[in-house]
Formats: C-alpha cells, sequence, structure tokens
C-alpha cells in the first residue's frame, strides 16, 4: 500500500536536500539523503532495513519518525543531530509527517534540510529547471489516435496554446493529463520557458505552500530564501496535478495567484508579479468534486472557463490497435525482444475490453506480456488473468453440436489451448476453497497446478484461498 504514495512523495526531491520513508514497522522503503557518509549503507542498501539499523545511535523518544507512527502527528522545522555509527554527526532540520490510508497510519515521511546547504540546492534546482528545453516533453505528435474524440482533443491543444489562459484539464486516471498539459506548453509562445509539475495529492498543505510560494530566512526556525514554483516558473507554465486533492485554504490562495498575478513568500509582506499559466488537472467530474467540498467553486470557475476533456479508452476503441502497435514497437526497442505484434484473438479481447485503467493500462498490460512471452506474437496465455475473467462467456465460448462449450477465437493452437487452460485454473480457483481441492477438480496434480500458475502469472491472496 505505502508504495502507491512514492510516486507523489519522490517529486518533492528538486525542493529538499534529503527525504526519508518508513513503514508502519519503521522499515524504510524509500531513501534519498543528502550526505553520502551519513550511514554506513548506500540508499539502495538501506532498503528494508530498520530505522535503528540505518541510524544506530538515534534515540527512539527524540525520533519525530517514531513519533508520526506512535501519535499520527507532525512535526515541523525540528531541529537535531543525527550521528553515524562511527560518531560522525551532521546538523539537520527536519518536517515529518505520517502517512495514513483509511485513517490508520501506515507509514511516515520526513523530509530533511541541512541548514548548510539549503540555499546551495535551491539555487541549484532553479538552474536545472530554467534549462528544461521542450525536447524534454510531449508535444502533440505524441498524442496517437485516428478516431474522433482525439481529433476533437487535438484541435482544441492546437486552439489553446495560442493563449495564456488558465486551463483544467479532466480525465479519468491513466488518461494522460501530464502529456496533454506538456503538448500545450511545448505548443505555445512559452515553450522556451520552464514548465513545473506538481502533483498535489498525499502533500500536506505546509510543505505544499512552501513549495507553492517560496519562504524568506527567518519565517521558521531553519528557514533561508528560496522561491516558490511559480516564481521559478516565471515566464513559462505550471501543471498542478490533481488540484481537487489540494487544502481548501490553499486553493483560496492559488484563486488570489491567478487573479492578481502575484505571489507572497511565506514571512514576507512583499509581492513579487509572476508571469506564469497554470494549467490544472482532476479525475473526477469537475461538479463532482465542488460538490463533495474537494474542490472550490470559484476555483473552478476562474480554472474552468477553458476546459479540455481526455476521453477514456472505452470512449476511442478505433484507436487500441494504434496504441498496442505503438507500446510493442516501443518495448521491442527497450526489452531487445524479437515480438512483432499481438494475435488476432489478443486483440479481438483489446476491441472489447473496458479498460478501466485507460491507455496506461494498456501499455501496462502490453509491458507485461512482453515479459511473459516466449514467441514472436504475443498470446492469450501472456495477458494478466483479470482480462480473461472480465470477459463475457459468451465472447469466448461457442457450443458444439454436441452441446460442448469450447474456445470460439480463430488464432493459432497454441493461442487457443493456453486460453482454454487458463480459463479453466481460474474457474477452479473459484470454486474450489483450496489449492489441493482445485488440482484434483482439474485432473492435475498440486504440483502441476502450480506450475501452470507461475506459468501464466496467476497469484492466489491468502485471504481468498487456504494455501494447502
Amino acid at each position: 500500500m505505502l508504495e502507491n504514495y512514492l510516486n507523489i512523495i519522490t517529486n518533492m526531491e528538486n525542493y529538499v536536500d534529503g527525504i526519508l520513508v518508513v513503514d508502519a514497522n519503521a522499515d524504510i522503503v524509500y531513501m534519498h539523503k543528502f550526505n553520502e557518509g551519513l550511514t554506513p549503507f548506500a540508499e539502495k542498501e538501506a532498503i528494508g532495513k530498520n530505522l535503528f539499523t540505518v541510524y544506530p545511535t538515534m534515540n527512539p523518544e527524540e525520533s519525530t519518525v517514531v513519533k508520526a507512527l506512535r501519535t499520527g502527528e507532525e512535526t515541523l522545522a525540528y531541529e537535531g543531530t543525527l550521528t553515524t555509527a562511527q560518531g560522525k554527526s551532521f546538523k539537520v532540520i527536519d518536517d515529518t509527517f505520517p502517512i495514513r490510508e483509511d485513517g490508520k497510519v501506515i507509514g511516515a515521511v520526513c523530509i530533511t534540510h541541512s541548514p548548510s546547504r539549503l540555499q546551495t540546492m535551491t539555487s541549484l534546482n532553479i538552474t536545472a529547471d530554467k534549462e528544461q528545453t521542450p525536447k524534454d516533453l510531449y508535444t502533440l505528435s505524441d498524442i496517437i489516435g485516428r478516431s474522433t474524440p482525439v481529433q476533437t482533443l487535438r484541435q482544441q491543444i492546437q486552439r489553446v496554446s495560442k493563449t495564456s489562459s488558465s486551463l483544467l484539464i479532466y480525465g479519468e486516471t491513466g488518461t494522460g493529463k501530464e502529456m496533454v498539459a506538456q503538448s500545450v506548453h511545448s505548443g505555445s509562445p512559452r515553450r522556451g520557458k520552464p514548465f513545473i509539475t506538481q502533483n498535489c495529492a498525499a502533500i500536506p498543505a505546509t510543505l505544499l505552500e512552501s513549495i507553492f510560494f517560496g519562504a524568506v530566512k527567518g519565517s521558521y526556525t531553519g528557514a533561508e530564501n528560496h522561491a516558490g514554483i511559480f516564481e521559478v516558473a516565471d515566464g513559462g507554465t505550471v501543471f498542478l496535478d490533481e488540484i481537487n486533492s489540494m487544502d481548501m485554504g490553499l486553493q483560496a490562495k492559488l484563486l488570489r495567484v491567478l487573479e492578481e498575478k502575484k505571489v507572497t513568500r511565506i514571512g514576507s509582506t512583499e509581492s513579487r508579479d509572476v508571469d506564469v499559466r497554470i494549467i490544472a488537472a482532476i479525475n473526477r467530474p469537475p461538479l463532482e468534486c465542488i460538490k463533495n467540498g474537494t474542490l472550490r467553486a470559484d476555483l473552478f470557475y476562474r480554472l474552468g472557463s477553458v476546459t479540455l476533456n481526455i476521453p477514456p479508452l472505452r470512449e476511442r476503441q478505433g484507436d487500441v490497435g494504434l496504441l498496442t502497435k505503438y507500446f510493442v514497437d516501443e518495448y521491442k526497442a527497450e526489452m531487445h525482444k524479437n515480438i512483432i505484434g499481438v494475435s488476432h484473438d489478443v486483440m479481438k479481447i483489446f476491441q472489447t475490453y473496458f479498460w478501466p485503467g485507460n491507455v496506461r493500462e494498456l501499455k501496462n498490460v502490453i509491458e507485461g506480456a512482453f515479459n511473459l512471452c516466449d514467441s514472436t506474437i504475443i498470446g492469450i496465455g501472456d495477458l494478466p488473468a483479470y482480462m480473461l475473467t472480465d470477459i463475457e462467456v459468451d465472447t469466448l465460448t461457442a457450443e458444439t453440436p454436441y452441446g460442448e462449450q469450447v474456445l470460439s477465437f480463430t488464432g493459432n493452437l497454441k493461442d487457443r489451448l493456453d486460453a482454454y487452460e487458463k480459463t479453466m485454473i481460474v474457474r477452479a480457483i473459484e470454486d474450489n476453497k483450496t489449492l489441493a481441492a482445485a488440482a484434483e477438480s482439474l485432473g492435475i496434480s498440486r504440483q502441476s497446478l502450480n506450475q501452470k500458475l507461475h506459468k501464466y502469472d496467476l497469484s492466489v491472496k491468502k485471504g481468498d484461498m487456504v494455501l494447502e
């Protein structure tokens, strides 16, 4: 569960000196440290080790991480000292926050600043951001599709790219909202200026405000002068993803930036002019977000004057073939495997599947198939099991004159046999309480069933079946 938050947390690396993420047992799941001599372990070696193994001199009673895990309380601007096993000490300033899921603390993240290096690191990151070029970003040509919804979207992107109006993008998870945002920037007069992305989900409001607006020296313990992303992106574009996850108070401050085109650093009374285009994205319908209290109505009306709706993949099934070929070619080059496409029956499944995860899910399915496929063509046996169980039985089977159910696919023999065997195994597992019983119903040994589970990449949750 905790790994789901790492993509969000690691987006903060440009704004801090060190990040430490632990699970509920204080075992390290991610580490990015500013000083290589701080621990006897390399970053990758520290993963999986307990916090007190990596920092053996740390006092549990003084640890802000332990406090977050035990009490669920955050700690801001804590000044402390870390000492290595060799006795070398480092002064640090850290902010520590609990990570919650369904109201339960499942881990903690500690964001660390080195007092002596905060200004240097900020300056280096700002320079790197300003050197960003459109070559690093998606453009309109990267949006693949011939369907009417995609052609309409491409035309809309071309039009809105010519202006500097704020923009709201709505699309389900996996539809490519950041690709659209980057394409708008790449086609605009701002393309030579910075494009900065910030995911607004799961980041505490106090930290996000500092990232947005910057701070002045002395505004809080250990604070140094540093610019926020709106200043850094001056002349360019800021893309705020999952804006409906942002604290409502911070949404009000963002609205003022949109209206006044000025920002005020934390601890300062001086306003600074900024010229940025703000592109925001949400993965739920805007009016639904307003109704459930996750998006301010006034912010929506300010942003939503120009709105782009990205169609889900199920509404552009005519593009599935093009996208499949694109991803096959991409992974063929990346994995150096001689796979040239998918079978007729796999394409039949792709074109009738609902695709709840949209284009991202299609890409992940093809990546997984590349790992399993031992032929030049991806077959049904290379697909994840859930795709077969979600397909209507009528599309998988046909009845012979003798009343017998058989696969109706018209692909090669290997595809048909693999699909039939895989489907039978999935149904046997669903119909029996243990794997031993499932194997007996199939007329095979438990060892053979284990081999077939591995062959078809099928997994059985312990809560769903007794593994005996």
